[in-house]
């Protein structure tokens, strides 16, 4: 597990974790965006990791090397070699599913959570695997759209093939579930389908929840609404 902890000269409130998604890094998806730059202009600290199989970190190929508790796992390896008792948590996409087992591993570490796409149901559990496997493995088009749409830029910036297919494997079918009495907020873009029942499931967890008009999975990262609301939140 890769981390890097950035940080102004002075930084009160607990560093922010930042926790990618499916396919990505930290620098694409956090320094890329903006929310480094956004986190210091606004005087905290920020936590970004490579997941493992992602970036600069080692990439298993066993499947059960990805299990959630695995890489919840590591997040808490990151804040120990940190020395960072407490953080608040931003994660994108399948990163809420590794956001999750930290809680449920280490919740007194974990002051407030922000879920940016991502809802009820995992994506992966939607897939056939054997679709999955056919694009990483043979290069054949897949007969699900969005595996096409998720899969192909992956392979196209180098990504490694084995690891990402133990990684929908490992990942398949993970739950989201934040305890109770961590404040939450949810951030789904107003065009993507992705965190279907993200505004329900906010419901149901007396949570907070923000729409970003005309955004969809990628560029709700971008959004400046999106890193208003989460620092609102987090402050």
């Amino acid at each position: 597990m890769h981390g890097d902890l950035t940080a102004p000269a002075d930084a009160p409130r607990p560093p922010v974790l930042l926790v990618h998604g499916f396919a990505s890094n930290a620098a694409v998806t956090w320094e890329g965006t903006g929310w480094v730059r956004s986190l210091r202009d606004a005087g905290r600290a920020a936590i970004d990791v490579d997941l493992r199989g992602h970036g600069d970190s080692d990439k298993p190929v066993d499947a059960d090397d990805y299990a959630p508790e695995r890489l919840g796992g590591d997040l808490v390896a990151v804040l120990d070699s940190a020395g960072v008792d407490v953080v608040d948590v931003v994660g994108y996409s399948m990163g809420n599913r590794v956001v999750s087992a930290l809680t449920e591993l280490a919740p007194e570490r974990v002051r407030r959570v922000v879920i940016g796409g991502a809802g009820p149901n995992e994506l992966f559990a939607s897939w056939d695997l054997d679709d999955a496997r056919g694009v990483l493995e043979r290069d054949e088009p897949a007969r699900n759209p969005v595996i096409e749409q998720v899969l192909r830029p992956a392979i196209a910036a180098g990504a490694d093939r084995e690891s990402l297919l133990a990684c929908i494997e490992g990942v398949s079918g993970a739950p989201l579930v934040i305890p109770g009495d961590i404040p939450t907020l949810f951030v789904a873009g107003e065009d993507d389908p992705v965190p279907q029942g993200a505004r329900e499931l906010a419901l149901e967890w007396d949570a907070d929840y923000v729409s970003i008009p005309g955004r969809d999975h990628v560029s709700t990262l971008t959004s400046r609404a999106f890193k208003d609301a989460a620092l609102a939140f987090l402050a």
